[in-house]
Protein backbone atom coordinates (compact mmCIF):
# COMPACT_ATOMS: atom_id res chain seq x y z
CA UNK A 1 0.00 0.00 0.00
CA UNK A 2 2.80 2.61 0.52
CA UNK A 3 4.28 2.14 -2.85
CA UNK A 4 0.97 3.07 -3.92
CA UNK A 5 0.65 5.75 -2.48
CA UNK A 6 4.35 6.85 -3.62
CA UNK A 7 3.39 6.24 -6.99
CA UNK A 8 0.08 8.53 -6.76
CA UNK A 9 2.52 11.72 -5.48
CA UNK A 10 4.18 11.68 -8.41
CA UNK A 11 1.10 11.86 -10.84
CA UNK A 12 -0.91 14.14 -8.13
CA UNK A 13 -1.20 16.51 -5.53
CA UNK A 14 -3.57 18.26 -3.48
CA UNK A 15 -4.42 22.11 -4.50
CA UNK A 16 -5.56 24.00 -1.63
CA UNK A 17 -6.66 21.18 0.98
CA UNK A 18 -8.24 24.17 2.94
CA UNK A 19 -10.90 24.97 0.12
CA UNK A 20 -12.21 21.80 -0.08
CA UNK A 21 -10.09 18.84 0.94
CA UNK A 22 -10.28 16.57 -1.73
CA UNK A 23 -9.31 18.64 -4.84
CA UNK A 24 -6.60 17.03 -7.03
CA UNK A 25 -5.06 18.06 -9.82
CA UNK A 26 -2.36 16.59 -12.51
CA UNK A 27 1.08 17.45 -12.26
CA UNK A 28 2.14 14.87 -14.93
CA UNK A 29 0.54 13.79 -18.53
CA UNK A 30 0.11 17.59 -19.33
CA UNK A 31 2.17 17.19 -22.97
CA UNK A 32 -0.83 14.89 -23.77
CA UNK A 33 -4.30 15.43 -23.83
CA UNK A 34 -5.66 11.67 -24.58
CA UNK A 35 -3.76 10.27 -21.57
CA UNK A 36 -5.37 13.28 -19.47
CA UNK A 37 -9.05 12.33 -20.80
CA UNK A 38 -9.15 8.94 -20.86
CA UNK A 39 -7.59 9.14 -17.08
CA UNK A 40 -10.49 11.01 -16.46
CA UNK A 41 -13.12 8.79 -17.54
CA UNK A 42 -14.24 11.00 -20.39
CA UNK A 43 -12.82 9.26 -23.17
CA UNK A 44 -13.61 6.24 -25.04
CA UNK A 45 -11.10 4.05 -26.89
CA UNK A 46 -12.05 2.07 -29.39
CA UNK A 47 -10.76 -1.34 -31.10
CA UNK A 48 -10.33 -1.50 -34.54
CA UNK A 49 -9.60 -4.66 -35.89
CA UNK A 50 -9.34 -5.70 -39.88
CA UNK A 51 -7.46 -2.67 -41.02
CA UNK A 52 -5.90 -2.94 -44.82
CA UNK A 53 -1.84 -2.76 -44.55
CA UNK A 54 -1.98 0.55 -46.85
CA UNK A 55 -4.41 2.76 -43.68
CA UNK A 56 -2.76 5.41 -42.28
CA UNK A 57 -3.28 6.43 -39.04
CA UNK A 58 -4.48 10.08 -40.86
CA UNK A 59 -6.82 7.88 -42.49
CA UNK A 60 -8.24 6.48 -39.96
CA UNK A 61 -8.88 9.51 -37.62
CA UNK A 62 -10.48 10.60 -40.46
CA UNK A 63 -12.99 8.52 -41.63
CA UNK A 64 -13.68 8.57 -37.37
CA UNK A 65 -13.75 11.93 -37.24
CA UNK A 66 -17.57 12.01 -38.29
CA UNK A 67 -18.61 10.40 -35.85
CA UNK A 68 -16.97 13.17 -33.07
CA UNK A 69 -14.31 14.64 -31.73
CA UNK A 70 -11.06 12.09 -32.08
CA UNK A 71 -8.34 12.69 -29.70
CA UNK A 72 -6.10 9.84 -31.30
CA UNK A 73 -5.49 7.37 -33.98
CA UNK A 74 -3.17 4.74 -33.54
CA UNK A 75 -2.33 1.44 -35.71
CA UNK A 76 -0.46 -0.98 -34.44
CA UNK A 77 3.21 -1.97 -36.75
CA UNK A 78 5.18 -5.20 -36.12
CA UNK A 79 8.33 -3.69 -34.21
CA UNK A 80 11.07 -5.71 -37.03
CA UNK A 81 9.40 -5.04 -40.40
CA UNK A 82 7.58 -1.41 -39.22
CA UNK A 83 4.67 -2.74 -41.48
CA UNK A 84 0.89 -2.59 -39.96
CA UNK A 85 -0.55 -5.60 -37.66
CA UNK A 86 -3.90 -4.33 -39.19
CA UNK A 87 -5.28 -3.24 -36.39
CA UNK A 88 -5.64 -0.16 -34.26
CA UNK A 89 -7.16 2.02 -31.75
CA UNK A 90 -9.69 5.64 -32.00
CA UNK A 91 -10.09 7.58 -29.33
CA UNK A 92 -12.93 10.00 -28.87
CA UNK A 93 -13.65 13.02 -26.69
CA UNK A 94 -17.22 11.10 -25.38
CA UNK A 95 -18.71 7.68 -25.02
CA UNK A 96 -21.79 9.16 -27.06
CA UNK A 97 -19.63 9.54 -30.49
CA UNK A 98 -18.06 6.18 -29.39
CA UNK A 99 -21.02 4.27 -29.31
CA UNK A 100 -22.15 6.40 -32.71
CA UNK A 101 -19.00 5.13 -34.36
CA UNK A 102 -19.17 1.29 -33.28
CA UNK A 103 -23.15 1.37 -34.65
CA UNK A 104 -22.42 2.96 -37.48
CA UNK A 105 -18.84 1.65 -38.69
CA UNK A 106 -18.55 -2.29 -37.63
CA UNK A 107 -18.71 -4.07 -40.81
CA UNK A 108 -18.29 -0.93 -43.39
CA UNK A 109 -15.60 -1.19 -45.47
CA UNK A 110 -12.39 1.29 -44.86
CA UNK A 111 -10.04 0.84 -47.76
CA UNK A 112 -10.89 -2.24 -49.18
CA UNK A 113 -11.45 -4.04 -46.00
CA UNK A 114 -14.31 -4.95 -43.64
CA UNK A 115 -13.42 -3.56 -40.68
CA UNK A 116 -14.45 -4.39 -37.00
CA UNK A 117 -14.77 -1.76 -34.49
CA UNK A 118 -15.44 -2.26 -30.39
CA UNK A 119 -14.37 -0.47 -27.39
CA UNK A 120 -11.19 -1.51 -26.36
CA UNK A 121 -10.17 -4.05 -23.29
CA UNK A 122 -7.86 -3.29 -20.69
CA UNK A 123 -4.21 -4.84 -21.48
CA UNK A 124 -3.82 -8.02 -19.47
CA UNK A 125 -0.33 -9.26 -18.80
CA UNK A 126 0.08 -13.11 -19.63
CA UNK A 127 0.15 -15.00 -16.32
CA UNK A 128 2.73 -18.28 -16.16
CA UNK A 129 6.15 -18.88 -17.59
CA UNK A 130 8.08 -16.40 -19.53
CA UNK A 131 8.63 -16.75 -23.29
CA UNK A 132 12.14 -18.06 -23.89
CA UNK A 133 14.22 -15.58 -25.69
CA UNK A 134 17.15 -17.87 -27.25
CA UNK A 135 19.42 -19.63 -25.37
CA UNK A 136 21.00 -19.26 -21.61
CA UNK A 137 23.94 -16.98 -21.11
CA UNK A 138 27.08 -18.67 -20.47
CA UNK A 139 27.19 -16.59 -17.42
CA UNK A 140 23.69 -17.88 -16.45
CA UNK A 141 24.59 -21.44 -16.69
CA UNK A 142 27.97 -20.59 -14.25
CA UNK A 143 30.43 -21.45 -16.36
Amino acid sequence: MAAFRGITRVFFTRSNPSATGNKISLLQNQNHPAQLISYRGIASKLFIGGLSFYTTEEHLSEAFSQFGQVIEATIISDRVTDRSKGFGFVTFASEDEAQKAITEMNGKVLNGRAIFVDTAKPQTRPSGMPIARGPPDAMDLGL
